[in-house]
């Protein structure tokens, strides 16, 4: 029993001695349960992302008066006992005391839904023409997606609004990503710098990031945002919104950056490579950086929820993108007061995927940060 004890703990023993950093890393974030389920969410949304046309039941953009602010709609799986994937009809009356549109479920109309149906016409992947979508109307019943599937209800127009937080993630997930990839490059780039040379240049960077940290961001925002020309097209309003968010992201991880730097300048393999003759980029990003790219990693993870919150925060406030545009913040204008929050209260849920992606990028952030140092905890086994 003891040799058998004895054996597995130097099979884990050499295991960990040959692992790599990576391998490390994986292993314990493994051990962190709710960041490997959080992975799996940040997956599937970004999933939805790719995918947000095929698995829309209506076009985003859309709308028909008649069909405006209609509530959630269930989805039916059994009729009289056999199965049948349906939807029972809408039917709108006009409420005679408060003149208010109300809608009724009519299920003596039944409308039969199917998987991979035909649908209003894309590319998927902008790539390839088609109309196929996950979830549509049967062929044969004399109705179209549009005028029956509102699975998450209406806004005030009539578009559909599953659909439009599906077309909304794209939007506000890849200003996450972008985001993170531009306050990145600033952020290891003159943190870099700062920490390697020191001197005159520390002193110049250190400074833009003190006058940069004391400016209150919304007041900033709100005058940068109205300074974008009304005639700009969705996509530089975008990169514009994407560009102002970053230019504020940076900071953080540049004082990291440069804290790690002067205490790596001094090391052994940094003089070696300055008696060789590298150049001080190829030390930066090919000696210094590698050496705590987990820490980035985890930086970066973190940030994310950060940029996606200020996209959305911006357009919720008419600040950032604007109708036409789709995203989470723009969808979310349309609740701004307590009428339409108690009348339609089904235009908050917007903020619902808000909520999920943010708790689970944190929580995977958590876990790559862990992990960042593998060797402190890293178990046999």
């Amino acid at each position: 029993m003891t040799e058998s004890t004895n054996s597995t703990t130097s099979t884990g023993e050499d295991r960990l001695s040959v692992a790599t950093q990576r391998q490390l890393m994986w292993w314990r974030f493994k051990k962190h349960k709710i960041a490997v389920i959080s992975l799996w969410v940040v997956i599937i949304f970004y999933i939805v992302v790719l995918g947000a046309e095929f698995l829309s039941t209506s076009d985003p953009t859309k709308g028909r008066s008649a069909r405006a602010v209609v509530p959630p709609q269930p989805i039916f799986t059994f009729d009289h006992g056999a199965f049948r994937l349906h939807v029972c009809g809408i039917k709108g009356e006009r409420d005679s005391y408060t003149l208010q549109k109300t809608y009724k479920t009519d299920c003596t109309q039944k409308i039969d839904l199917t998987f991979f149906a035909h649908g209003f016409a894309y590319k998927l992947f902008g790539l390839f023409p088609t109309d196929r979508h996950f979830l549509g109307v049967a062929e044969g019943q004399g109705v179209t997606a549009e005028e029956s599937i509102f699975l998450l209800g209406t806004d005030e127009q009539g578009r559909d609004l599953f659909s439009r937080i599906l077309h909304g993630s794209r939007t506000s997930l890849t200003i996450g990503l972008i985001g993170v990839a531009m306050s990145l490059t600033l952020g290891i780039t003159l943190g870099g710098i700062s920490g390697f040379f020191g001197g005159y240049i520390d002193n110049v960077i250190q400074r833009t990031i003190e006058i940069i940290r004391s400016i209150p961001t919304i007041p900033l925002w709100m005058g940068l945002a109205a300074a974008l020309p009304p005639s700009w097209s969705i996509i530089q309003i975008y990169f514009a919104i994407t560009v102002i968010i970053s230019l504020f992201a940076w900071t953080d991880l540049a004082r990291v950056v440069r804290g790690r730097f002067l205490a790596m300048r001094e090391e052994d393999f940094v003089t070696a490579a300055l008696v060789a003759g590298a150049k001080w980029q190829d030390i930066i990003f090919r000696h210094m950086v590698p050496s705590f790219y987990s820490h980035l990693i985890a930086s970066a993870t973190l940030a994310i929820p950060f940029m996606i919150l200020s996209e959305t925060a911006l357009s919720f406030l008419g600040l950032g993108l604007r109708p036409p545009a789709i995203s989470w913040g723009v969808l979310l204008q349309a609740a701004q007061n307590v009428q339409a929050i108690a009348l339609t209260p089904w235009l908050m849920l917007p903020a619902v995927p808000v909520i999920i992606i943010i708790l689970a990028l944190n929580f995977m952030g958590d876990g790559l940060r862990d992990a960042a140092d593998p060797y402190s905890a890293v178990e046999s086994g």
